[in-house]
């Protein structure tokens, strides 16, 4: 009978429930889509009841399949920035609004002119319309229903928790995105709920992402087929487990995450924030940290571009020729804020751009520009975490971009480091088991997880195109620059 930890990973896109044995190897895994609705403009939102129903099924999937294994624990990662109206009764009086929610966009400039500062140093949050900071702070100020009635406020992971508990708890990191967590004391923050407009009774206990998670729903475990005497332990956010689950725990290693939107990442001891304000600071365990911050432009800007150029083939197909152009893309610069941005300018408004092309340009020097465009934006998020934590020593990558070899090759000569590709993509639901190993006492520290991870590729750099690549840094870095005096 082998030992089996599974992961629950509530994501933007799909919720999954992953079995690993002890080594990370997956056994077994299930996932539902999530479908994500727009209301009105700049209102972006999902169902809490049809997440829950999700988990519930995939955790179910895969329970079925476990009857013959010793399944230890439940962990669970949750994207950020999440908020749902509760009443008394822990019914959702409200849809979910998601990280990429930006009805608050105004309140946000506002803030950011007045006071925002303050609000970041202590909390470690950018201000920006994607933190439960300021999704509290638009419903109070436009009378939102939901809002006045409300009891509690919970992200996804703490209303499933209560909806199979009872209980409200939310372990340090959720805390942190919300933009409410002082990081100093890892307590809630008085002026942050003053803004917010809410008190302390209306939000969760604040626990480390060990916890197990006591008195499940009889009926619950039941009706999913839960190993008697199987743990469910809290975990924390996706951002901090995939960092975990890739192996990227200790200072100097750096997780790049490179999906539809992206994020560059690294654990630190202790909680620093970035004088410039250019990236986040979320709070891990009482005495570990991750710093960095989230692009809304990955993979999303090469979808983009094949939308608008109207290209029917393939997505391999639309990067053909791309490796042909050399570096630079023969003068194409893309800034690809084309959604808005994250860091490093944390502006809704910001605008994506083109520079620099003439009647030779094809199909190809486009791509090349654009592939280009997203790793430069990682490069720029990356220097500011050097200035708190140094130059990276390692650098790993999971999501979609990283199947693109091109993609990688460029990444690899952008950063002059050698890039470590892992052999699995459920980075965030490893990182939640292994949390579940660590609070079960069966794993004797998160910094073990670096004997169960698989390096399957290094890439190398082009230490030449890097040379290349660090003199069209400097005219990306112009032409960022003037887009920001029109933001």
């Amino acid at each position: 009978m082998r030992e089996i930890v599974i992961g629950l990973d509530i994501g933007t896109t799909s919720v999954k429930a992953v079995a690993f044995d002890m080594q990370g190897k997956v056994v077994d895994e299930a996932e539902e889509m999530i479908e994500t609705l727009y209301p009105e403009e700049g209102h972006v939102e999902q169902n809490p009841e049809d997440i829950t129903d999700k988990s519930q099924k995939v955790l179910k999937a895969v329970f079925s399949t476990m009857q013959n294994e010793n399944v230890l624990a439940v962990g669970i990662s949750c994207a950020m920035h999440s908020l749902i109206c509760v009443d008394e009764n822990g019914q959702a009086l409200s849809n979910m609004s998601i990280w990429s929610d930006g009805r608050s966009t105004e309140i946000a400039r506002k803030l950011s002119a007045y006071g925002g500062k303050d609000i970041y140093t202590k909390t470690g949050t950018p201000i920006h319309p994607m933190t439960p900071l300021l999704k509290l702070m638009w419903m109070k100020e436009n009378r939102y229903d939901a809002y006045y009635k409300a009891s509690y406020f919970m992200s996804m992971k703490e209303y499933l928790l209560y909806k199979w508990s009872q209980k409200r708890l939310i372990d340090y990191s959720m805390a942190s995105a919300t933009g409410l967590l002082n990081v100093k004391n890892l307590d809630w923050d008085t002026d942050a709920m003053l803004l917010a407009g809410v008190k302390r009774d209306q939000l969760s206990a604040i626990v480390p992402p060990t916890t197990a998670v006591e008195g499940l729903d009889l009926e619950v475990t039941k009706a999913l087929g839960w190993p008697e005497n199987c743990p469910l332990v809290i975990g924390a956010a996706d951002g901090q487990l995939a960092n975990l689950g890739n192996g990227a725990i200790e200072p100097g290693e750096v997780a790049i995450t490179a999906g539809t939107s992206g994020a560059i990442r690294q654990m630190i001891t202790g909680q620093h924030v970035n004088p410039n304000q250019a990236t986040f600071s979320y709070a891990f365990t009482e005495d570990k940290s991750i710093i960095g911050g989230p692009t809304n432009n990955g993979g999303i800007a090469l979808q983009w571009l094949k939308d608008v150029m109207e290209f029917q083939g393939s997505h391999d197909d639309f990067l053909k020729g791309a490796e042909e152009v050399g570096v630079g893309a023969d003068g194409i610069l893309f800034i690809p804020y084309i959604n808005g941005e994250r860091a490093p300018v944390w502006n809704q408004d910001a605008k994506g751009s083109f520079y620099g092309l003439n009647i030779t340009h094809k199909r190809p020097h486009f791509v090349r520009a654009v592939l280009e465009g997203i790793v430069f934006n990682l490069y720029q998020i990356g220097q500011s975490l050097e200035e708190i934590a140094g130059a990276p020593k390692t650098i790993s990558v999971n999501g979609g971009l990283s199947k693109s070899p091109l993609w990688i090759q460029i990444l690899a000569d952008m950063f002059g480091k050698e890039i470590q590709l892992a052999d699995t993509h459920h980075g965030a639901a490893w990182g939640a088991g292994w949390t579940a190993l660590v609070g079960i006492q069966k794993a004797p520290s998160f910094e073990a997880i670096k004997e169960s991870i698989i390096v399957d590729q290094v890439i190398k750099p082009n230490m030449d195109n890097h040379k290349k690549y660090q003199e069209k840094f400097e005219r990306y870095q112009k032409f960022q620059n003037d887009i920001g005096k029109y933001f």
